[in-house]
């Protein structure tokens, strides 16, 4: 009677076992999923990162581009009023030279 006892003992430890080893099992796949997932997200992150890294570059890039363009444009204004200026420093050099010539005619007809 002791024996059959102690291999319903057996068989019944053995069977919990078997259901410990299947829930490590479990354990184990489902901790490798969320292993396999993180190391997915990380991915996914880094490649964003990457993204916005590559944007900015091309953004401060364009910035400077249209900094040098604003810079450009500057400097062809202050040319173009310093010829302006000069063209009115002549123009009203011309004004003083005739307002003369009318002086001197008006006091050569009086």
């Amino acid at each position: 009677m002791n024996k059959p006892l102690s291999a319903e003992a057996a068989r019944n430890e053995a069977e919990q076992f078997r259901r410990l080893a299947e829930e490590a099992r479990e354990v184990r796949d489902h901790h490798r999923e969320a292993l396999e997932t993180i190391r997915q997200e990380r991915e996914r992150l880094r490649d964003t990162a990457e993204t916005a890294r590559t944007a900015s570059e091309e953004a401060r890039g364009a910035a400077e581009a249209a900094r040098h363009a604003l810079v450009d444009d500057v400097r062809a204004t202050a040319e173009t009023l310093n010829a302006t200026l000069d063209e009115m420093k002549v123009v009203e050099g011309m004004r003083r030279t005739l307002r003369e010539i009318r002086d001197v005619n008006n006091l050569d007809s009086n």
